[in-house]
């Protein structure tokens, strides 16, 4: 099989993703979410990523579409790559297993879907004011936060690129 459809595999349409954590659910697997933009890609994902598949046997990514992005008022500039590009970045990294598109707002009803095993967002959340945080505790799920990588983030690469640096 050719890495491309490796990398689509990855980005499963609804039907496919049922499928997908149905399989996972039988054979047991420990399953992470984790959300976000993810726009420009960078070393503090990567880092914040890992560290999130650490946590269990499947990484499953919910990332916000475009329209969704645009609604969270990050900026007049942003997202500054499509939602397709994003998806399918994260979906090249070979430590995430699924990445799936959400136009709410929140990816309450996404969790909802998933059901994960453990809930995983920054350290810059309580854990009990994250977002699904009733669903996988209702469940006997883990919330686990992590710190960022000092120095990484979207809104400082972008500041530098208007910089002209």
């Amino acid at each position: 099989m050719k890495k491309s459809e490796l990398i689509a595999r990855k980005m499963p349409n609804p039907d496919a993703f049922s499928k997908m954590l149905g399989v996972w659910r039988f054979q047991e697997k420990k399953i992470v979410f984790t959300n976000g933009c993810f726009d420009l890609l960078h070393l503090g994902h990567i880092d914040y990523l890992a560290k999130a598949k650490d946590l269990g046997d499947i990484l499953v990514v919910g990332v916000n579409t475009d329209m969704s992005v645009t609604r969270l008022n990050k900026g007049k500039n942003r997202p500054i790559t499509d939602q397709q590009s994003r998806a399918t970045l994260l979906a090249s990294l070979f430590f995430v297993d699924a990445v799936v598109l959400f136009d709410e707002d929140t990816p309450y009803e996404l969790i909802k879907t998933v059901q994960p095993d453990v809930l995983v967002k920054g350290s810059d959340y309580k854990p009990e004011e994250i977002v699904g945080y009733d669903v996988v505790t209702a469940k006997g799920g883990e919330i686990k936060t992590l710190d960022f990588l000092q120095g990484y983030s979207t809104t400082l690469i972008e500041q530098k690129i208007l910089k002209g640096c």
